[in-house]
């Protein structure tokens, strides 16, 4: 066999081969660099999802008001700390603390000064007939078992021993010893505080001008009715010794004490100092360990069946809930982590489907996609944020997102999110099914109720009927399974506060109190979402009705340069923007949306306007002094210059797709034939490049532009017509819709043959209206 049969037998097996299957094909896909950025993506966004959940196990979820079906049992052994007995004991030890006293010994000093003076002036008397009575009666009070003859004898014994070599500076040291302990703890005639209050047994001293207290005094020693015995003992034994011993040291004892006893009675040198008391009660309390009561697991009942569950048994949950994670092992993290990213798989292959079907785009624009995926890890975690049992609000960026992706995309798609995204908050908060048919319908609501935005108001009366609807849904799924959803206890509370006592443990005031949250929480959102707006239209780089209001306004600078630089392509505009929003209108398409893009999409000619035929004046066509060449490269530029002008003054993408797609790729007949022409003189001349005459594009992308092309060609060619007649509109329309259609310039905007037809209806009737016939007037009629 030669060489050449084998080779042709190799060739015709290769071309016999079958093509690749799907598997050979998705590897090739996936082997893509920007295939694997946006996995990659995917990955990173499941990856923060995950985190931030925490969904390497289930999620804690009991909220306050939850009625569990059965008893709650631990599942592990843990120890709490028994707060009610904690305080009862801290009560105690403030009870118990020791009351703070502050101490001025500046009075105890004085008396004594005083006293000294006293019996100074006593001993200085030579005999008792000089002695002054009155100060006689202080040290020795009338009585009926006194006599002038002993009184004269308890004087004379003063005097004797204050002869026996007491003075009154040995005196004053008797007394000061005496006083010791007197000025050092004070003297009070009654506490200033109740047993209910602090110890009784003792109290702290603080000296005026410390800044902490220094001693510890017992009562005793403080009240003036237990120190008094005691005090009279020192004076006793005080005088005795520096009196050297004297017989009559009893009797100057017995009438100091005298003295001082009708001064002591109601004597005080010590007040409560509140402000250190309260911080020693502070210190007590602190001192006190926190007593602590364990829980055994499958013993220790946490919850009754059928009750709600209050804020200590939540949070008595909560701490079993911890120590039963802490005590979960890597296997059964690894396995509920595998479970949540395969749900995440799922749902991103669910809608990667979706998306790569009707929206393609969306995935091949890296910015879009991104955005796409940040805004779905924003609302997961805003979700898990609020859906802290004090808020309750998960239902706010839940509504937030859908509203948001019913206005960047279409209602179906932004559908498919939100319930995706719904699902992945009910897993992650470990609730049930009801609890994801209540956030599925707020926010189903809200995208199917949001259609075209042209007032601020619009958002406001969406929120109010998805709140409505969630009332709605919230009432019935509630009863349906014996739960109160919403009802935080802030919300518990007012209701408390106006309902009688016997209505507030009711199942249906507590499950309305919820309904009536979430539907002020759907409110809330659209309140919310009025004033995003205009930073999700940045964001996404999409127009609602009322920034397209306030582009279109004529005062607009672009605008109004073109009015003046060239007022016939500024007529030209205003005229395609009145057909094509009539024409768009009829198709389903946003009219608004087409008649701002018609207002710029030929800003560009401002530049030239001499070079286009609606401008050009007396001075003749400049075209006539060019080469077809050099006129279609005049020609094409105002779309290269429109956009360029349009990026300058801010405006946004879909107004710009306007303005570079208006023309798509089509050709500049007028020029060309020009150029043929030319050339036919000279055959040894190529024939003209027809590339070199057609504009560069892109085709229209979206049905929007396709009308405001087909708008902006008939209008202009319209004007060409001598006698513009229906029936020349109607050829004139029909011929130039089936050019553009065969040039395939309607390739790649979805628009249908059955579309086509009606906006060649509409533009018919536009256009007719637009040249209608009028009767000439008499004096014009030789005109």
């Amino acid at each position: 066999m030669s060489n050449t049969t084998i080779s042709r037998r190799l060739r015709n097996s290769k071309m016999a081969a079958l093509p690749p299957g799907m598997f050979a094909r998705s590897w090739v896909v996936l082997r893509r660099t920007d295939v694997l950025i946006r996995i990659a993506l995917c990955v990173f966004a499941a990856l923060v999802m995950w985190g931030v959940t925490q969904s390497w196990a289930p999620s804690f979820s009991y909220r306050t008001g939850y009625i569990p079906s059965r008893e709650i049992i631990a599942r592990v052994t843990f120890e709490e700390k028994d707060v009610a007995e904690t305080a009862k004991q801290q009560e105690q030890a403030k009870a118990q603390a020791e009351y703070v006293y502050e101490h001025d010994p500046r009075p105890l000093e004085e008396l004594r000064q005083e006293l000294k003076n006293k019996v100074s002036q006593l001993a200085s008397v030579e005999t008792y007939d000089k002695v002054d009575q009155a100060l006689w009666r202080e040290f020795s009070p009338p009585s009926e078992t006194k006599t002038p003859e002993t009184e004269q004898k308890r004087f004379e014994a003063l005097k004797a021993y204050f002869a026996a070599g007491m003075d009154s500076g040995r005196f004053d040291d008797a007394v000061k010893k005496a006083f010791a302990p007197l000025e050092r703890n004070g003297l009070i005639d009654v506490l200033q505080h109740t047993a209910a209050q602090g110890s009784q047994q003792a109290i702290l001293i603080l000296p005026t001008g410390k800044p902490k207290w220094t001693h510890r005094a017992p009562i005793e020693e403080v009240l003036v009715s237990k120190i008094k015995p005691q005090l009279q003992q020192r004076l006793i034994e005080e005088l005795k010794v520096f009196g050297g011993m004297n017989d009559g040291s009893l009797t100057v004892a017995d009438l100091t004490y005298t003295w001082l006893d009708q001064r002591l009675a109601k004597f005080r040198t010590l007040a409560v100092h509140q402000v250190a008391s309260e911080e020693e009660k502070t210190a007590a309390a602190k001192a006190v360990l926190p007593v602590i009561r364990q829980y055994k697991a499958g013993e220790a009942h946490l919850a009754p069946a059928f009750e709600p569950l209050g804020n200590l048994q939540v949070a008595l949950l909560r701490k079993e809930y911890d120590a039963w994670r802490k005590q979960t092992g890597l296997s059964a993290k690894f396995a509920h982590s595998a479970a949540t990213f395969g749900m995440y798989f799922a749902l991103c292959t669910l809608c990667g489907f979706y998306i790569l079907n009707r929206r393609r785009k969306l995935v091949e624009d890296l910015n879009k996609f991104t955005v796409l995926l940040g805004s779905v890890v924003v609302t997961v975690v805003l979700c898990w944020i609020a859906s802290k049992d004090q808020w309750r609000a998960e239902i706010i960026p839940l509504m937030l997102f859908g509203m948001t992706a019913a206005i960047a995309y279409e209602k179906e798609l932004a559908l498919l999110l939100a319930a995706s995204v719904s699902l992945i908050v009910s897993f992650a908060l470990d609730q049930g099914l009801a609890e994801f048919v209540i956030l599925v319908s707020s926010v189903a609501a809200a995208i199917l109720f949001l259609k075209r935005i042209r007032s601020r108001t619009k958002l406001i009366y969406v929120g109010a009927i998805s709140g409505l609807v969630v009332i709605a849904t919230t009432l019935g799924v509630g009863t349906l399974v014996g739960q109160a959803f919403g009802a935080t206890d802030g919300a518990l509370t007012v209701v408390e506060d106006w309902l009688p006592e016997n209505w507030t443990n009711r199942f249906f005031v507590t499950l309305g109190t919820g309904a009536l949250w979430f539907g002020a929480c759907s409110l809330l959102a659209s309140l919310l979402m009025t004033g995003l707006l205009p930073f999700i239209e940045r964001v996404f780089d999409v127009q609602t009705d009322i920034s397209l209001l306030e582009l279109g306004d004529v005062q607009h600078p672009l605008l109004q340069q073109l009015v003046r630089r060239a007022p016939g392509t500024y007529n030209h505009s205003i005229n395609v923007a009145s057909i094509a929003e009539t024409a768009a209108e009829a198709i389903g398409c946003n009219g608004l949306l087409v008649r701002v893009g018609a207002y710029f999409h030929d800003i560009g000619k401002m530049l030239k306007p001499a070079y286009f035929v609606e401008n050009q004046g007396t001075e003749g066509n400049r075209h006539e002094f060019l080469q077809p060449a050099m006129s279609t490269l005049v020609i094409i530029a105002h779309v290269k210059d429109g956009a360029d002008l349009a990026r300058q003054h801010h405006l946004p993408r879909t107004i710009i797709d306007f303005i570079e797609q208006h023309h798509g790729t089509t050709l500049v007949e007028y020029f060309y034939r020009r150029e043929a022409k030319r050339l036919e003189s000279d055959p040894s001349l190529p024939e003209p490049d027809e590339s070199t005459f057609r504009y560069p594009g892109p085709k229209p992308q979206t049905k929007e532009t396709a009308v405001l092309m087909l708008a902006d060609v008939v209008e202009s060619a319209s004007r060409a017509l001598s006698d513009p007649t229906p029936a020349r509109i109607e050829s004139l329309v029909h011929d130039l819709a089936m050019k553009r259609l065969l040039d395939g310039q309607f390739d790649e905007c979805g628009l249908t043959l059955q579309e086509l037809r009606v906006l060649e209806d509409s533009l018919v009737k536009s256009l007719t209206a637009v040249y209608h016939g009028r009767v000439k007037y008499p004096e014009h009629q030789t005109v």
